[in-house]
């Protein structure tokens, strides 16, 4: 996509006005972001942009289709402009994955963006009939997890991790984490505090990184296995430590 793209729309009289489908598109995203899907109505998206509704239907098809074409400007934006702080070869994994968190703590909390993450608030208060776009949400909500998942494999590979560290499990613990983190910020919880949440997590990370594929997947009582079993030794050392 280009970065401005006009439409021009018809008028009854006078010269035709330009419609700048990229100045709407962030329009709309803000309000998808803040609202949600199903929240944000064509009459809100109309008075937002300034557009006519058959700018709008002719840019985009219909609301379904603007939604998608914001989402694809949130990942552009938002999202995989976070990948080079994987992708820094001068960084340890543990520092990578630090300032990957730290990058993403900074556009939840971003000053003139709606707090949290566009995708989980977009997600959150979707009903039955909005399973298209939840689908939709949900293969991009992976995005994240994918990312950390290609760090660890990539570092893995060059015995950074230890060979037997399980990446995928790595990976998604980390993810859910940063959603937490993301929905924590839609609630109020502000940059400091969630720094210092990132704080705790790599102070775990020694913990974190020994995940080994020979600790069982799921077990009768997880309480029991030894990951858990220490990580729950180094919280409480953490947390009530005088």
């Amino acid at each position: 996509m280009s970065s401005k793209t006009a439409v021009t729309a018809p008028r009854g009289r006078g010269r035709p006005k330009h419609f700048d489908a990229d100045a709407a598109l962030d329009v709309a995203l803000r309000l998808f972001w803040q609202h949600g899907f199903e929240a944000t109505s064509m009459h809100d998206l109309v008075a937002a942009t300034g557009a006519k509704a058959p700018t709008l239907y002719h840019a985009f098809g219909n609301k379904e289709g603007l939604f998608r074409a914001a989402m694809e400007r949130y990942l552009q934006r938002f999202v995989l402009t976070l990948k080079p702080c994987l992708d820094n070869p001068q960084r340890s994994v543990a520092g990578a994955t630090e300032d990957f968190f730290t990058a993403c703590v900074a556009q939840f909390t971003g000053d003139g963006l709606p707090p949290g993450c566009f995708l989980i608030c977009t997600s959150s208060a979707l009903s039955a009939d909005s399973q298209p776009i939840a689908a939709l949400l949900r293969s991009h909500n992976m995005l994240p997890e994918q990312l950390l998942r290609d760090l660890y494999r990539t570092r893995q590979a060059v015995g950074e991790l230890p060979r037997h560290t399980d990446t995928d499990r790595l990976a998604k613990y980390l993810a859910c984490q940063l959603q937490g983190m993301a929905v924590q910020a839609r609630d109020g919880v502000n940059r400091r505090q969630l720094r210092a949440l990132v704080t705790l997590l790599m102070t775990l990370w020694p913990q974190l990184a020994r995940l080994s594929s020979a600790y069982p997947a799921a077990t009768p009582d997880a309480r029991e296995t030894p990951l858990v079993t220490a990580l729950e030794d180094d919280v409480d050392g953490l947390l009530y430590r005088r």
